[in-house]
């Protein structure tokens, strides 16, 4: 009969952390310094406007402009992000080549790249004069201080949140579900529509959903190669910028306030979406 061997009850409640009460109260001190206190003051300060002023500040044409503009370029973006950020992680992970290691690093060149240097080396490359630009421009493409230039430059600062979300998954698929469906019959894309992408989906919304946040967000890499013409390529981000050089601090959190709640709304959709993903994925198997 084997000794079943007794672990000592201060050995049972050891952790490397301190208890749950003392982590939880530094977590949550955390998180309302640098998370919910900045927040609230952007919302106290909007509390200062009247219902009316509020109204007309968040609906004037021009911020109704950046709203459109902001919004549409940022989904562009994080589309692109999604389709193209799937078949590099794709290329990392499924294939060996000379300088694979080299192609890996350079995913992450968006996150340690300053954004001004970034709309900086974007303004120089779609130019009409430049290595780019220069040939789009006999084709009639115009990016540089046009909205396909900022939907350029939200693709460039989004990638890596795609493709650093797609690739853990990627690597901890098995491939014999793949050489399975291949041995009953299945061609390549049946394979990768019923087998590969159900698995996927929810990584890529994951990685489109912090592509669109970081998109909506963004201004360093942005306002150089828009051009910040109101009406036509003035975002968000630079309006409130605008708004507070020029002490209408008010009117600036009023629009805060509505792209946080905008993000706040997208967070919750697509928290919904990878959880009905989750119960028919767990329903079919």
């Amino acid at each position: 009969m084997l000794n079943i061997i007794q672990i000592p009850r201060r050995l049972r409640k050891y952790s490397v952390l301190p208890g749950f009460g003392l982590s939880l109260g530094y977590a949550l001190l955390y998180l309302g310094l640098i998370v919910l206190l900045p927040l609230s003051a952007i919302v106290t300060r909007t509390a200062q406007l009247s219902w009316e002023q509020f109204w007309a500040t968040v609906t004037d044409d021009r911020v109704v402009a950046s709203y459109r503009l902001t919004f549409g370029a940022s989904l562009a973006a994080a589309l692109l992000n999604a389709v193209f950020g799937l078949l590099v992680a794709w290329v990392i992970v499924r294939y060996r080549f000379p300088g694979r290691k080299l192609v890996d690093a350079m995913v992450d060149l968006p996150f340690a790249l300053p954004t001004a240097v970034a709309g900086i080396a974007l303004t120089t490359l779609y130019a009409r004069n430049g290595w780019i630009g220069q040939w789009l421009e006999p084709l009639g493409i115009k990016v540089a201080y046009t909205p396909l230039g900022i939907i350029v430059a939200l693709t460039f600062i989004g990638l890596p949140f795609v493709v650093r979300t797609v690739q853990p998954v990627l690597e901890d698929m098995s491939r014999e579900v793949e050489e399975a469906a291949a041995s009953l019959g299945a061609r390549p894309w049946q394979t990768f529509r019923r087998v590969i992408l159900p698995e996927l989906l929810p990584a890529v919304l994951t990685g489109f959903t912090l592509a669109f946040a970081r998109a909506l967000g963004e201004y360093g890499s942005v306002v150089f190669i828009s051009g910040n013409m109101p009406m036509r390529t003035e975002i968000t981000p630079l309006l409130i910028i605008t708004k507070l050089e020029q002490y209408q601090y008010s009117e600036a959190t009023a629009i805060a306030v509505v792209m946080l709640a905008a993000s706040f709304v997208l967070l919750l959709v697509i928290n919904l979406l990878q959880r009905w993903l989750s119960v028919r994925s767990g329903q079919s198997a």
